[in-house]
């Protein structure tokens, strides 16, 4: 049997599928791990558990196969920067995406030296904590030995490639959120300021995600049981696109929404598009171009609230959540618990509650959450078509869309239905999708992966009143968010 491998790096798991020729998933896998948050904005991990993880993936589902598989696809977190050596063995931990705040001083840094402005007319994006190129700058700072011995810069697809190829290939789409590196207009490094920015580091060449990186060296087909070597392995991409392919969200006007730990949102069109507070990125491949958003946090909060409850049953808690109805009987939630990302950019606002009683309870709560989430997800459709991108269809993915309830409120609150596609495990499945094209299979992924159910929004209007009131509380209280957030980094100055 003809199979296709695709492993996806999570923020708290790594997920793999096999899938056969028809797209049906024979296996998946999963190991969960954890980030370290060793200071206040800093949010990391040990790059040396991604390949752990596909290592032991790996292995699993290709023991579950009369054969090794055909292709290989990976992707994973990002923008994340993981510092090596030539030999890529990392020299400190690897500095994830967005939430991880550490970089703010740098981004001044470069603002200053480059030019704001500039840097937005060239990379289509503003500098942010979303940015991997401050993050560098950030290690030549606080970490100079450790920089002094960084060769490369990796993110976690192409680590994984590296070792199991031994190419040093990142893809464009990747690249295009390594502001300020990344040149927009030619598609190539920005040469003029990679030396600015990342002195010493040997930047890889770039690719599409699509496209073959390389082959399965025998040293890894050695360390990796059940993979065959010369396995043709794709140069792979950041997990949400990866996931917005897996649902077949990629056509000019389609919007994914990524249900997750954090949520996030891309909207895909034919022609270049920036906006100052969102991110302007190249697509999977030619032609193909992106603005996205993302959430700091969405599921992250849900977890958080069931710990505080003495961890009851998720379905206790949406079924709690359902008897609470909309308004979450008078409750606005701000879901700014680890600062936002877009449309507000904001990495010291803070997690704010408002209108609570005694008389509330924690289907309230959890509720409030639910709709704080999907009051972000207003904000930045909102902001989407100020930019000029026409979103016309939604398409719902990741583990959120397992509960009827979350999607429900959040297509109320957006008035727009969202398609929930027959495949949701996400990112992994895109992955296998790509091996598989890279293979030769010629197959459409929305053949692989069929329209299953549809939301359809209902119209409330107490949503519409608290929307004003979910962007007023912000405008209003924002001041003593940062205050307080001043506090609690212990920085009272």
């Amino acid at each position: 049997m003809v199979t296709f491998l695709g492993i996806d790096v999570g923020t708290s798991s790594t997920k793999g599928v096999l899938v056969d020729e028809s797209g049906t998933v024979l296996a998946q896998a999963v190991r969960e791990h954890s980030v370290s948050r060793p200071d206040a904005g800093r949010v990391e991990i040990d790059g040396r558990l991604w390949w752990d993880e596909f290592v032991s993936i790996a292995a699993e589902l290709t023991d579950r196969a009369s054969e090794p598989p055909s292709a290989i696809g990976i992707s994973g977190m990002g923008p994340c920067v993981l510092l090596t050596d030539a030999d890529d063995q990392p020299v400190a931990p690897a500095a994830l995406y967005g939430v991880d705040t550490r970089a703010t001083a740098e981004i001044e840094q470069l603002n200053d030296e480059l030019g704001a402005d500039a840097i937005f007319e060239t990379c289509d994006s503003y500098l942010s904590t979303q940015s991997a190129g401050p993050k560098l700058r950030w290690f030549a700072n606080h970490m100079p030995e450790a920089y002094a011995a960084a060769r490369r810069f990796h993110m976690p697809a192409s680590y994984i490639v590296a070792r199991l190829t031994g190419e040093y290939v990142l893809d464009r789409q990747s690249a295009s959120q390594s502001t300020p590196l990344y040149d927009a207009t030619t598609q190539e490094w920005h040469t003029a300021w990679t030396d600015v920015v990342a002195p010493g580091i040997t930047l890889p060449r770039l690719a599409w995600a699509g496209d073959v990186a390389g082959s399965v060296t025998r040293a890894a087909a050695e360390a990796v049981p059940g993979l065959h070597p010369d396995t043709p392995v794709v140069v792979g991409t950041i997990d949400a696109w990866a996931e917005g392919l897996s649902v077949s969200a990629v056509s000019a006007g389609d919007l994914m929404l990524m249900y997750g730990t954090t949520l996030f949102l891309i909207g895909t069109t034919e022609h270049r598009v920036r906006h100052p507070s969102m991110w302007g990125t190249t697509g999977l491949s030619a032609g193909e171009w992106n603005l996205a958003g993302g959430m700091a946090t969405s599921g992250a909060i849900t977890g958080w609230l069931r710990d505080l409850f003495g961890s009851p049953s998720y379905t206790d808690l949406v079924a709690e959540a359902g008897e609470s109805g909309p308004g979450s009987r008078g409750l606005v939630m701000l879901p700014y618990f680890e600062g936002e990302r877009t449309p507000i950019q904001d990495p010291h606002a803070r997690g704010t509650v408002t209108g609570l009683t005694i008389s509330h309870t924690r289907g309230d709560l959890y509720r409030a959450a639910l709709e704080a989430t999907a009051f972000g997800v207003r904000h930045n459709i909102e902001t989407f078509r100020e930019a000029g991108v026409d979103v016309s269809r939604v398409v719902a993915v990741g583990g959120g869309t397992q509960s009827s309830l979350w999607p429900q409120i959040v297509s109320d609150v957006i008035g727009l239905p969202q398609e929930i596609r027959q495949v949701t495990v996400g990112a992994s499945y895109g992955d296998a999708f790509l091996a598989a094209r890279a293979a030769g299979l010629d197959v459409d992924i929305a053949t692989w992966n069929p329209v299953t159910a549809t939301v359809e929004p209902n119209t409330h209007q107490v949503y519409e009143d608290h929307y004003g009131h979910y962007r007023d509380l912000y405008a209003q209280t924002h001041h003593i968010q940062h205050a307080l957030a001043r506090e609690s980094s212990g920085d009272r100055a």
